[in-house]
């Protein structure tokens, strides 16, 4: 996208000049970013080839929060606002946003994608879909602004993949890959009622969700495929759980994390893949049809549902704190570096200088 160890970023702007550096549109508002947290997707655009709507050059991030500092007419309410920035913003007219099938907007917004993103200190975004932070109640939950980025996509996806699918109580949920959006995943299941089960590579990561929702921890590094699945059947058949229609989420991103969780599809399961990868992987697709299971994609998640994912978070039954880590903006370079190696083992958030 540029050179080599150089992520694009917008440079720091004077808020007081903002007018002469953006040009705001009709039912757009200029939004001063408080953090942007760093997700798999940016590091697939810079790194692996992955191709952006908009052409280069774009700065990238897609989780993003922040205070409204400027609107266009008709906008006016959101001025001063505290506000989470959808990572998927539909324009709400067309005739598949008003089928419900937003997601698959051909109009939408994806900041870092379709529009300039938000490793920047300000960004223009549309005014509709916005999510609103009630501040009050976010100084009580021991969060900050910047904290709440993240909500724009490692939280909302997952919340919208669960929903979709309709996992509840006494039901069980597999999440195969326990990074940024998988660990939330475990999380999010666990609040709607459901026992997880947490499926990982990364031993510390497994470790980590143990006293967050999670039942069982399973290394797939320890285990063959047959051998994975029947630890799973043992702990169903010893904890009285359901030994059919399973909620398996794949948020590894990666190959084999697809492979393993192909390879639980059971009777009835829900399969609702998350994460993204180039790799391509060889699986049967006959046994969706022999176990009469579905698959599900999830791009994103509607604005609609951002309020509940947020509530999720406020009210303490989904913890951000233990999961992220705030950066200065200026050290974007070697935190893209940390992640592309897997070195990071919270949530990055970029924050700009104030």
């Amino acid at each position: 996208m540029t050179e080599v160890g150089r992520p694009l970023i917008k440079e720091e702007i004077d808020p007081l000049t903002s007018n002469a550096e953006f040009q705001i549109s009709a039912g757009e508002v200029l939004v001063k970013v408080a953090g942007c947290g760093v997700c798999h997707t940016d590091l697939g655009f810079y790194y692996d080839g992955v191709r952006t709507n908009h052409p280069l050059p774009l700065t990238l991030g897609h989780e993003i929060s922040g205070r409204v500092v400027e609107t266009s007419s008709g906008s006016e309410e959101w001025l001063g606002r505290a506000v989470i920035v959808p990572a998927v913003m539909p324009c709400g007219e067309c005739e598949l946003c008003k089928k419900g099938r937003s997601s698959i907007c051909r109009s939408q917004k994806m900041p870092g994608n379709d529009i300039q993103g938000g490793f920047a200190s300000h960004i223009v975004v549309p005014a509709k879909g916005l999510c609103l932070v009630d501040e009050v109640r976010l100084e009580k939950a021991k969060l900050t602004l910047a904290d709440v980025s993240v909500i724009a996509d490692a939280v909302t996806t997952p919340y919208q993949a669960a929903v979709r699918a309709g996992v509840g109580e006494g039901d069980l949920a597999i999440v195969v890959g326990v990074g940024g959006i998988g660990g939330y995943a475990v999380q999010i299941n666990a609040a709607l009622g459901a026992t997880v089960i947490a499926i990982d590579v990364d031993a510390e990561k497994l470790s980590a969700l143990k006293d967050y929702g999670v039942s069982l921890t399973l290394n797939s590094k320890e285990y063959d495929a047959r051998e994975l699945k029947k630890k799973i059947r043992d702990f169903v058949k010893e904890q009285g759980l359901p030994s059919q229609e399973w909620f398996i989420y794949e948020c590894s991103g990666t190959g084999a994390g697809q492979a393993t969780a192909f390879n639980l599809l059971t009777h009835g399961a829900t399969l609702s893949v998350l994460g993204f990868t180039m790799e391509k992987t060889e699986m049967r697709l006959s046994n969706l049809m022999a176990f009469d299971a579905r698959a599900l994609g999830n791009w994103g998640c509607a604005p609609e549902l951002y309020g509940a994912a947020l509530d999720l978070v406020l009210d303490g039954k989904v913890q951000l704190a233990p999961f992220i880590e705030q950066h200065p903006l200026d050290s974007i370079n070697e935190i893209f570096a940390a992640g592309h190696a897997h070195k990071l083992q919270r949530r990055a958030i970029l924050v700009p200088a104030s």
